[in-house]
């Protein structure tokens, strides 16, 4: 099967061709001929099985199959719908890069920057538009984006953006747009909640899905110690100073606190790190992917939430530093790895009272994590690391009345209800995280391995460090809303 077998047309081919794509992937060869067709589609595939490609490019060919002499002042299109604003941002980048042979012109909004710039990304009319739902809302009460015409509505991450509360922004959307339409749904799972939005929103829609559910990446090992709360952090820091063929890894923690806490303590004992989370500014967003992605910092810690959408390729681990109170969030986070036919690893780090957590994620998975023993040297370094004085917390910027979240909705203090949440969402002000480790002295002296980690302090090194410590504010335990069942499984290179 070929791209061209399956109907795309000559400057799609040669968009997906400058992309060294050449086979569709499973859910470009199911999704693209039902798309093209004209009709709703319900799909059921992960960030990185090449899904953006499986909607983007039938749609883009049929916009410009049909395109008016020209556009109304804010008139959408096509409207793609993602929770956050790095898949949002991924997904416009992929969009022009698909429509450049068919002049597409394409914009993308989010909260975290000046609505007079979302403005003008809209005021011109648009054959694409990707949007988080609290900003596009923001543009609809302020009459600057016209969606009374829109062709093609695509919601990306359904499952998260019940997650994030977003049920009745996406609600407010679809009433005010044609019910005429074609819609394509995609999801990582297929929980119940799930069901009845596709069922409400999807008129007669064909059904792909790419994997088998909740299970996870082949190639990933999977690995669990088991270690007190408060000692966590020691572990870590063993695990970079002394670990071999690590390239770039990903560590997850629970809230935003506790990601910047992670990144402080191992700043402290010379191992550079950035974090990234909803009260990151974009700018500073930014600056801790490209780190990443180049790797001049090959270590981010993040939030469920912020790291929603990241396909970045070259992750050879994955920690999990807290686990997920979803187990479905595992399978999400361990897919971050072996990509493109490469190997991973997947560890996690097991308090006594996460054994639950680590129960419900082997249920799922139907398989049992490989124990893993504590590592030489580990009491040293618990007491050495004790010893560490970090680099204090900066005091937050003041807020600005429209300081957003990551998913561009409104502080929730401003008006909780507006997109979806309660007033007294617990979401607004989860406790931080607990039993961290204990803090005093400067010394790293007598940590295994103190000198030979894989990455430099950054002060040394001249790498952006862990950025400023901003307002710690709340994060849903494990990324999750209700407990859900089903997942999908991380593959090969693919487009998207």
């Amino acid at each position: 099967m070929t791209f061209e077998q399956l109907g795309l047309s000559a400057p799609l081919l040669k968009a997906l061709a400058a992309k060294n794509y050449t086979q569709p992937s499973p859910i470009q060869a199911q999704a693209i001929p039902h798309v093209l067709e004209g009709r709703d589609l319900l799909g059921i595939a992960q960030t990185g099985t090449g899904k953006t490609a499986a909607f983007m490019t039938p749609s883009l060919q049929r916009l410009a199959a049909n395109r008016p002499a020209f556009l109304k002042p804010g008139q959408i299109r096509m409207l793609v719908l993602a929770p956050t604003r790095e898949l949002a941002s991924q997904i416009a980048a992929n969009a022009e890069a698909y429509g450049a042979g068919l002049k597409t012109t394409v914009g993308v909004i989010f909260g975290g920057v000046a609505n007079a710039k979302s403005v003008r990304t809209v005021q011109r009319g648009l054959d694409v538009l990707v949007a988080t739902p609290g900003r596009l809302l923001d543009l609809v009460d302020q009459r600057a984006v016209d969606l009374r015409n829109l062709e093609i509505l695509v919601l990306d991450e359904a499952d998260q953006m019940l997650d994030l509360g977003f049920i009745h922004a996406l609600k407010r959307i679809v009433k005010i747009i044609p019910a005429k339409r074609q819609t394509l749904f995609f999801s990582a799972t297929m929980p119940k909640s799930i069901r009845q939005l596709a069922d409400e929103y999807l008129k007669n829609p064909a059904e792909v899905a790419v994997t088998p559910v909740a299970t996870t990446a082949e190639r990933v090992e999977q690995r669990v110690t088991f270690v007190n709360q408060a000692e966590k952090t020691a572990l870590l820091t063993l695990f970079f100073q002394n670990g071999k063929d690590i390239e770039r890894t990903l560590v997850f923690s629970r809230t935003k606190h506790g990601a910047d806490k992670i990144v402080r303590m191992l700043g402290a004992a010379g191992v550079a790190a950035n974090a990234i989370h909803g009260n990151k500014s974009q700018p500073q967003r930014e600056k801790a992917l490209d780190a990443f992605r180049d790797g001049s910092v090959p270590i981010l810690v993040a939030t469920d939430i912020a790291a929603r959408g990241i396909d970045i390729p070259g992750v050879s681990h994955v920690v999990n530093y807290d686990l997920p109170n979803v187990p479905e969030q595992y399978v999400h986070r361990i897919g971050r790895t072996a990509r493109a036919g490469a190997d991973g690893i997947a560890i996690a780090y097991c308090d006594r009272e996460e054994r639950a957590y680590l129960k419900d994620i082997e249920k799922l998975t139907r398989q049992k994590l490989a124990e893993e023993a504590l590592p030489a040297g580990f009491m040293q370094a618990v007491e050495a690391l004790k010893r560490l004085k970090p680099e204090p917390r900066r005091e937050p910027q003041p807020q600005q009345r429209n300081k957003r979240n990551e998913s561009g909705a409104r502080g929730h203090a401003r008006d909780p209800q507006r997109h979806g949440l309660p007033r007294n969402d617990p979401r607004q002000d989860m406790p931080e995280e607990r039993n961290g480790p204990r803090e005093g002295g400067r010394s790293m002296r007598g940590v295994p391995g103190a000198a030979r980690g894989p990455v430099a302090n950054p002060a040394r090194a001249g790498a952006p460090s862990g950025g400023q410590q901003q307002r710690h504010g709340g994060q849903r335990p494990g990324g999750g809303g209700q407990r859900r069942r089903g997942g999908g499984g991380g593959g090969q290179r693919r487009a998207g």
